[in-house]
Protein backbone atom coordinates (compact mmCIF):
# COMPACT_ATOMS: atom_id res chain seq x y z
CA UNK A 1 0.00 0.00 0.00
CA UNK A 2 1.12 3.60 -0.68
CA UNK A 3 2.56 5.16 2.45
CA UNK A 4 1.15 8.42 1.42
CA UNK A 5 -2.23 6.49 1.92
CA UNK A 6 -2.08 5.45 5.01
CA UNK A 7 -4.54 7.17 7.48
CA UNK A 8 -1.54 7.90 9.85
CA UNK A 9 -0.17 10.04 7.55
CA UNK A 10 -3.20 11.19 6.36
CA UNK A 11 -4.70 11.93 9.57
CA UNK A 12 -1.77 14.13 10.47
CA UNK A 13 -1.64 15.74 7.13
CA UNK A 14 -5.44 16.58 7.24
CA UNK A 15 -5.51 18.71 10.86
CA UNK A 16 -2.00 20.29 10.01
CA UNK A 17 -1.95 21.24 6.09
CA UNK A 18 -5.71 21.06 6.02
CA UNK A 19 -6.55 23.34 8.77
CA UNK A 20 -3.19 26.10 8.70
CA UNK A 21 -2.99 28.56 9.67
CA UNK A 22 -5.22 27.65 12.83
CA UNK A 23 -5.39 31.55 13.87
CA UNK A 24 -7.29 33.59 13.14
CA UNK A 25 -9.23 31.19 10.55
CA UNK A 26 -8.37 28.47 8.52
CA UNK A 27 -7.59 29.43 5.11
CA UNK A 28 -9.77 26.11 4.19
CA UNK A 29 -12.52 27.76 5.54
CA UNK A 30 -11.83 31.33 4.31
CA UNK A 31 -11.25 30.49 0.84
CA UNK A 32 -14.71 27.83 1.09
CA UNK A 33 -16.80 30.71 2.27
CA UNK A 34 -15.26 33.50 -0.26
CA UNK A 35 -16.04 30.69 -3.11
CA UNK A 36 -19.81 30.19 -1.89
CA UNK A 37 -19.79 33.99 -1.85
CA UNK A 38 -18.20 34.15 -5.54
CA UNK A 39 -15.40 36.20 -4.56
CA UNK A 40 -12.93 33.44 -5.19
CA UNK A 41 -11.31 34.71 -8.19
CA UNK A 42 -7.79 35.93 -7.49
CA UNK A 43 -5.27 33.25 -8.60
CA UNK A 44 -3.82 32.83 -5.55
CA UNK A 45 -6.75 32.39 -3.82
CA UNK A 46 -7.44 29.99 -5.98
CA UNK A 47 -4.23 27.89 -5.45
CA UNK A 48 -4.72 28.19 -1.89
CA UNK A 49 -8.13 26.49 -2.18
CA UNK A 50 -6.49 23.85 -4.18
CA UNK A 51 -3.50 23.91 -1.65
CA UNK A 52 -5.13 23.34 1.71
CA UNK A 53 -8.12 21.07 0.10
CA UNK A 54 -5.81 18.20 -1.40
CA UNK A 55 -5.64 16.10 2.27
CA UNK A 56 -8.85 15.78 2.37
CA UNK A 57 -9.38 14.52 -1.00
CA UNK A 58 -6.97 12.46 -0.07
CA UNK A 59 -8.28 11.19 2.66
CA UNK A 60 -12.20 10.94 1.46
CA UNK A 61 -10.55 8.76 -0.96
CA UNK A 62 -8.94 6.48 1.15
CA UNK A 63 -12.16 6.25 3.32
CA UNK A 64 -14.36 5.27 0.02
CA UNK A 65 -11.94 2.52 -1.09
CA UNK A 66 -11.79 0.68 1.87
CA UNK A 67 -15.73 1.03 2.32
CA UNK A 68 -16.12 -0.39 -1.17
CA UNK A 69 -13.50 -2.72 -0.27
CA UNK A 70 -15.07 -4.03 3.08
CA UNK A 71 -18.91 -4.35 0.97
CA UNK A 72 -17.45 -5.71 -1.90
Amino acid sequence: MNSLLDYKVLIPLVLILGFAPFYPQPHIVEKVRMLLAGTLKKPIDIFDLFWHAWPFFLLAYRIVRDMSAKAG
